[in-house]
């Protein structure tokens, strides 16, 4: 279907299991396809000759710079796309596609900031983020050439979700495998072929997000979409741009503190357990990148769903696209709950031959991710949230879970163990079970009241 009515139809119509299936399916392969993106990277890079294990400790240094970047691109991209879904269920089409023209815009300068300020300071930011003497070359390395394709990275990322927002799951999926595979493809060449290490590594990656860029800009522009840029609405007005980043606040937050998140975390444990347990560190990121981009692809699958019907008024496809989302989320987190407690050694191998590395990341992953089962409700719930357009309740949920509980328990526990990197590993499911908590109780109470008052009308 590419018609504008042909795609409502089928959001306000369509039975909503096998319409989530088919939301949710493409955006999972891409959401999985773009961990294999990221991980690609840090798997090549860690079973380099000699000094494999050094130099994926410092590209886990560089994640905190690659996630603010990303959360940019989430604080316009998921800030847009549901205010786009919810006009279009309105039938505000002129509407949504202002909302569109003003992201584009926002996009591109932001990208264009971030650029020039993050490569001046470029290594006080990786000192600050963990790195040491040792690791600082290798991270320095890779983030000088990351950062020449922000702008490519932001618009891949950000503009995406507006593909996604409109129903055309398989379209957004093949921006991110497009680009995975001319990642896995380059990175080999690059890293090995032409012995540029960790330097190849990352201009593999700006080359493919360009390609994901210029296939995003391409479709958005073309005949098949629904929201379509037009010149007209790039001049940005800020009645539209602030509503979109109220909203994206939240999801901004999310992603951001996972950078001040992942400077805790280095800091400490660089402290307590040296290089060998921010190595490890790399290792349980990724896993948790493992955890949580499957999930947020199950949700950007039911984002269209919920938003456009909370738009049109339909309560009844709204709880029923949350309650199948939920059920879903939580048989993935249970899941891989189970994995990480049976066999973490294999999770572990899977990014390094060092036999040290692996038994410990293999021990700090059972701590780490000891409640990770209760996650597909948190997530649920908050991305439900999110497609509500409820920027107040998101925000203050994204920031419970990790800026007032987890970012301080990681330097309170250790004052109460005599083990502190196991205090620090442990931080982690104590913020978790608080969150999940807190996070199900408003739930149940706001989402029944919002659901009445559009009954009401």
């Amino acid at each position: 279907m590419s018609s504008t009515q042909d795609r409502e139809t089928l959001l306000a119509t369509k039975k909503i299991g096998p319409l989530l299936f088919e939301m949710a399916l493409p955006t999972i392969t891409a959401q999985l396809i773009n961990l294999l993106y990221n991980l690609v990277d840090r798997i090549y890079i860690g079973h380099m000759e000699g000094d494999g294990a050094l130099a994926l400790t410092g590209l886990g240094v560089t994640l905190p710079v690659i996630m603010l970047i990303s959360a940019f691109a989430g604080l316009i991209g998921y800030g847009g796309a549901p205010r786009a879904a919810i006009c279009l269920g309105k039938g505000e089409h002129d509407k949504a596609e202002e909302i569109l023209g003003n992201c584009v815009t926002a996009i591109v300068l932001i990208a264009l900031g971030l650029t020039a300020i993050a490569s001046v300071w470029k290594e006080p930011l990786l000192l600050l983020f963990g790195a040491s003497s040792e690791t600082l070359p290798y991270a320095s390395d890779y983030i000088g050439i990351y950062l020449l394709g922000t702008i490519f990275v932001q618009t891949a990322l950000g503009l995406n979700m507006f593909i996604t927002s409109q129903g055309f799951a398989g379209t957004s999926m093949l921006t991110v495998l497009i680009g995975a595979v001319f990642n896995i493809i380059l990175d080999p060449i690059l890293i090995y072929g032409m012995d540029m290490g960790v330097k190849g590594a990352a201009l593999a990656t700006i080359i493919s997000q360009g390609v994901s860029a210029v296939w995003v800009v391409r479709f958005l522009s073309g005949k098949k979409t629904v929201l379509k840029i037009k010149r007209k609405y790039l001049r940005m007005r800020r009645e539209v741009l602030l509503p979109v980043m109220a909203l994206g606040i939240s999801p901004f937050v999310m992603m951001s503190t996972e950078s001040l998140l992942s400077v805790s975390f280095n800091t400490s444990l660089l402290k307590y357990g040296g290089d060998l347990a921010v190595g490890a560190m790399t290792i349980l990121s990724s896993m948790m990148q493992f955890a949580m981009l499957p999930m947020q692809g199950l949700t950007q699958g039911m984002q269209p769903i919920v938003s456009f019907n909370y738009g049109a008024g339909n309560a009844g496809r709204v709880r029923g696209a949350f309650r199948l989302t939920l059920l879903c989320a939580l048989a993935y987190t249970t899941a891989l709950w189970a994995v990480s407690m049976t066999v973490p050694e294999l999770i572990a191998g899977a990014f390094t031959s060092e036999p040290e590395l692996i038994s410990y990341a293999a021990w700090a992953l059972r701590i780490y991710m000891a409640t990770s089962f209760l996650l597909g409700a948190q997530n649920a719930c908050q991305q439900t949230f999110l497609a509500l357009g409820n920027a107040k309740v998101s925000l203050f949920l994204a920031l419970l879970r990790k800026i007032i509980l987890l970012i301080p328990l990681i330097y309170i526990l250790p004052n109460f163990f005599e083990d502190k990197v196991f205090a620090v590993f442990l931080a982690e499911p104590v913020a978790d079970s608080i969150a999940v908590a807190t996070t199900l109780t408003m739930f149940f109470f706001t989402f029944r009241k919002m659901m009445a008052e559009i009954e009401g009308k």
